[in-house]
C-alpha cells in the first residue's frame, strides 16, 4: 500500500514514502527533504550465519553522481568504490542502530541508502539516517528503535538545526547527533575549538528534534509496521555458563587482573585449555566436541562479567588503575631524518608515529563527490597492520575502520592549521600504528600534533586525544561508573568508547560508540569533564616539555615556498604558448610552479636560490615599464653614446652616456661592463616605443631591484617572513 507521511524538520518539509518501490525488501522508504531524495532498503536473511559472536549488519551509503548532475570521472565512467565520505557516513548510520537489534539476533541484515537527488541546503546524510531508521521500524526485521538523526551548526554563537550550504560555510561546529526518544545513541562532531558547555547544548537541542522525528516514525510503525519475524536465538547455553561460572569464576579474575596486556592474554588463553579439559575429562570426548563453540561464548560471557563486575561494584580496573588514573604516557619528536616532521606518542601498550610530509598546493586530493567539497589541502590517513596486536595477517588496505579513524583525526586537528595564505603548502600525516590496546585514534591526534610541529608547521594551539568508557548496571541504567583512557579490554566488555579531541582552548571533534541503547546528558557531561581534564593533563605535562610550539624553521629536506602575484591578464604570459616558457623557467631552474587562476602564483624549490632566479625570470616577463618607474637589469651591449639594458619581458632601454653619472664621462666602460646589472630610472617612452634610461637621477647605485609598486614576497622558510636579500 503506497502511503505518504509529512512533517517538519528545521523549518523544511520531510516526507516519507512507501509502498511505491522495492517491494521485495523487508522494507522501503522514500525521504524527500526539500530536493533531497534518498532511498533506503533494508534487508535480512531467512536463517543466521552460523559460527559468529556478533551480529552482522552491514549498512551501505551509495553516492550516486546523477544525484548532482555529474558524471563519473573515472575511465569507465560509472561509481566506483565509494568516497571516504560515503564510508563515514555508512559508519554513521550503522552506529546508533547496531544496539538497538536483540544481542542474539545473527541473521544478515543489510541497509542500503541509495542518494537520488541532492539539493546542498538538505543533507543526504541526515535523510539518510533517518529513512534508516524508517525502513527497520516498519519492517519485519526485529529491531528495537526508532531513531532519528539531525546535524547542528554554530553559526555567530547561535545553535541552527540542520544548517544550510551557506551557514555550513560560515559555522564554527559540524555536529551530526543520532538517538532515540530518551537518550543520545551517536554523536560525531568536528568544531573550532568549541566549549564543553556550548557543546552539551548544542546535542540538547539536537535531541529536541530528534525526539520529534522519532515520535513521527513511531506513528508510521503503529500504522503499517509488519509484525517482526521469529529468529533462532544464539544465547549462551545457560548450564555451561552456570557451570563455569561456578567452577572458574575466581580464577578467571586472576586471569585478567594483569597490567601487562601480553601476560593477560595468555593466562586467558592458559585457563581456556585448563576448562577444556576439565570439561572433557568430566563430560567426556563427544560432549565436549558437541559443546565446544558454546564453551567458548560461555568463557568469553564469563570474562566480562567478571571484568565489568570489578570495575562497577570495586570500582577497580584488570591492570590496577583508578578510574580516572590515564596509562604510562611518553612522546618523541624528530626520530625520522629525512622527513619533514615525525612524531612518537606512546600511552601503555598504545604506540602510534605519525609523519608529515609538506608539498605543493597542486599536490592536494581532488574529490569527486556529491558535496560541493572539491579538494582538500590537509590529508590524514591511518595504518593498522596486524603486527600492531601481535598478529600474523598480510596487509589487505585501508578498511571501514581506518578510513574512519583518519577521518577523526583529521577533523580534530584542521581546525589549528594555518590558512594557505600564511603556509601555501599542501599537508599530508600518516599515522601508523604501532602498537595497539586501545585508543589509537586518539593517540593519533597526540602523535600528528607532534609531528605537525616537528615539521614547523606554525599551527595555533597543540591537540590532544583522549576516551573516557562506561560501564552501566544492567537492572539501572542510570547507575554508571565511567573510566579515563580505556584500554582494549575495556573498549570491548564495556558499554561506551567516547572519543575527544581539542586544544585547551576547547574541543575539536568527537566520536561518540555506545553499546547500550544510549546515553544521558549527566553521562555526557562527565565525559567532557573528564577528557577535558585529561586532555590539559597530556598537553601540559607530555607534549609541551617535549616540543612546545612549532619550528621556526621547516625541514632542509621540505621545499621552500616563494608567492607572488600577477595581473590575471599576465598568466598567459608567464605559460606561453604550449607552457613553453613556464617549461623553460622549471627546467632551468629545477623548482616547481603552481599558478592559480587569481594570479597567485608558488614557486617551491629546495633550493631558495634557484627558487629566487625563476621569480626574477617571470618577474621579468611580467614588468610593465612605465616612466619614472626603477628597474634592475643587465647591460646587454655598449656603445660609444651609451649602454643598452634588458628591463625584462623583450624590452631594452637606453642608457645615454649623459645619464650614466653626474660628472662628465668619456668612456661608458668606465662605468658599467656587458653583463653587470644596474638600477636605472626610466625617464622617457617616445612615441616609437623607445625607452630612456638615466642611472645620474638616482641618490645611490642599487643592487637590488626597486619598485613603488613592487609585489609582496614572501619567503616560507619558517613561521616567520624573510626579506628577500636576508635569507
Amino acid at each position: 500500500m503506497f502511503k505518504i507521511y509529512e512533517t517538519e524538520l528545521a523549518g523544511r518539509k520531510l516526507t516519507i514514502e512507501t509502498g511505491k518501490m522495492a517491494s521485495l525488501a523487508n522494507g522501503s522508504v522514500l525521504v524527500r527533504y526539500g530536493d533531497t531524495v534518498v532511498m533506503v532498503n533494508v534487508t535480512a536473511s531467512k536463517e543466521p550465519k552460523e559460527g559468529i559472536d556478533f551480529f552482522p549488519l552491514s549498512v551501505d551509503y551509495e553516492e550516486k553522481l546523477y544525484s548532482v548532475g555529474k558524471i563519473p570521472g573515472s575511465f569507465t565512467k560509472r561509481e566506483g568504490k565509494p568516497t571516504d565520505k560515503a564510508i563515514l557516513t555508512s559508519r554513521a548510520i550503522d552506529r546508533p542502530l547496531r544496539p538497538l537489534f536483540p544481542k542474539d539476533f545473527r541473521n544478515d541484515v543489510v541497509v542500503v541508502a541509495t542518494v537520488l537527488s541532492v539539493e546542498q541546503d538538505n543533507s543526504p546524510e541526515v535523510a539518510a539516517m533517518i529513512g534508516a531508521s524508517a525502513a527497520l521500524s516498519i519492517s519485519d526485521i526485529p529491531f528495537g528503535g526508532p531513531t532519528a538523526a539531525v546535524n547542528v551548526g554554530l553559526v555567530d554563537n547561535e545553535i541552527v538545526i540542520n544548517p544550510t550550504e551557506e551557514q555550513r560555510a560560515s559555522s564554527d561546529l559540524t555536529l551530526t547527533v543520532a538517538g532515540t526518544a530518551d537518550k543520545i545513541a551517536m554523536i560525531e562532531a568536528g568544531g573550532n575549538e568549541i566549549p564543553d558547555d556550548v557543546m552539551l547544548e548544542a546535542i540538547k537541542a539536537a535531541h529536541v528534534e530528534i525526539k520529534k522525528i522519532c515520535e513521527f516514525i513511531s506513528k508510521m510503525k503503529e500504522e503499517i509496521g509488519k509484525p517482526k519475524f521469529e529468529y533462532k536465538s544464539f544465547t549462551v547455553v545457560p548450564e555451561i555458563y552456570d557451570y563455569l561460572s561456578e567452577n572458574f569464576k575466581e580464577e578467571m579474575k586472576t586471569a585478567v587482573t594483569e597490567k601487562d596486556k601480553t601476560t593477560r592474554d595468555d593466562n586467558i588463553a592458559k585457563l581456556t585449555e585448563k576448562v577444556n579439559e576439565i570439561y572433557k575429562e568430566k563430560f567426556g570426548e563427544d560432549k565436549f566436541e558437541e559443546d565446544k563453540a558454546n564453551i567458548g561464548e560461555a568463557l568469553y560471557k564469563l570474562e566480562k562479567k567478571v571484568v565489568r563486575d570489578m570495575i562497577f561494584y570495586e570500582h577497580k580496573r584488570v591492570d590496577g588503575r583508578s578510574l580516572d588514573e590515564i596509562r604510562p604516557l611518553s612522546c618523541e619528536v624528530g626520530l625520522l631524518p629525512r622527513v619533514h616532521g615525525s612524531g612518537l606518542f606512546t600511552r601503555g601498550l598504545t604506540q602510534v608515529m605519525s609523519v608529515t610530509t609538506l608539498g605543493m598546493i597542486s599536490e592536494e586530493q581532488e574529490l569527486d563527490g556529491i558535496d560541493t567539497e572539491k579538494s582538500k589541502r590537509y590529508m590524514h590517513q591511518y595504518n593498522f597492520p596486524a603486527y600492531s596486536v601481535g598478529e600474523a595477517r598480510t596487509s589487505r588496505g585501508p578498511g571501514r575502520r581506518e578510513i574512519g579513524h583518519g577521518a577523526l583525526a583529521e577533523k580534530a586537528l584542521v581546525p589549528v592549521l594555518p590558512s594557505v595564505e600564511d603556509f601555501p603548502y599542501a599537508i599530508r600525516v600518516v599515522s601508523e600504528i604501532l602498537s595497539s590496546n586501545g585508543s589509537t585514534s586518539q593517540g593519533s591526534i597526540c602523535a600528528s600534533t607532534l609531528s605537525l610541529m616537528d615539521a614547523g608547521v606554525p599551527i595555533k594551539r597543540p591537540v590532544a586525544g583522549i576516551s573516557t568508557g562506561l560501564i552501566t548496571d544492567p537492572e539501572n541504567p542510570d547507575n554508571y561508573v565511567m573510566m579515563t583512557d580505556i584500554q582494549g579490554i575495556e573498549d570491548f566488555f564495556g558499554d561506551m568508547d567516547f572519543k575527544v579531541g581539542g586544544t585547551e582552548k576547547g574541543i575539536t571533534a568527537i566520536q561518540v560508540d555506545i553499546k547500550v541503547d544510549g546515553l544521558s546528558y549527566d553521562i555526557i557531561k562527565e565525559a567532557f569533564e573528564r577528557t577535558h581534564n585529561a586532555r590539559m593533563y597530556i598537553l601540559n605535562d607530555i607534549m609541551a616539555p617535549v616540543i612546545s610550539e612549532p619550528r621556526e624553521e621547516i625541514s632542509e629536506y621540505a621545499p621552500k615556498i616563494i608567492t607572488t602575484k600577477i595581473k590575471v591578464e599576465k598568466i598567459k604570459d608567464v605559460i606561453g604558448t604550449g607552457g613553453k616558457v613556464i617549461n623553460k623557467i622549471i627546467e632551468e631552474t629545477g623548482v616547481k610552479i603552481d599558478i592559480e587562476e587569481d594570479g597567485q602564483i608558488y614557486i617551491y624549490g629546495q633550493n631558495s636560490e634557484k627558487a629566487y632566479d625563476a621569480l626574477d625570470m617571470i618577474e621579468d616577463i611580467v614588468r610593465e615599464i612605465e616612466v619614472g618607474g626603477i628597474y634592475y637589469g643587465a647591460v646587454t651591449r655598449i656603445t660609444s653614446y651609451g649602454a643598452f639594458v634588458d628591463l625584462g619581458n623583450g624590452k631594452e632601454g637606453l642608457l645615454h652616456i649623459s645619464k650614466i653619472a653626474k660628472e662628465h664621462i668619456r668612456r661608458v666602460e668606465d662605468y658599467v661592463q656587458i653583463g653587470e646589472k644596474i638600477t636605472v630610472k626610466v625617464t622617457e617612452i617616445d612615441n616609437q616605443g623607445r625607452i630612456n634610461l638615466a642611472m645620474n637621477e638616482l641618490r645611490e647605485k642599487r643592487t637590488e631591484l626597486v619598485e613603488e609598486d613592487k609585489k609582496e614576497e614572501v619567503f616560507f622558510e619558517s613561521t616567520i617572513n624573510t626579506d628577500k636579500n636576508e635569507e
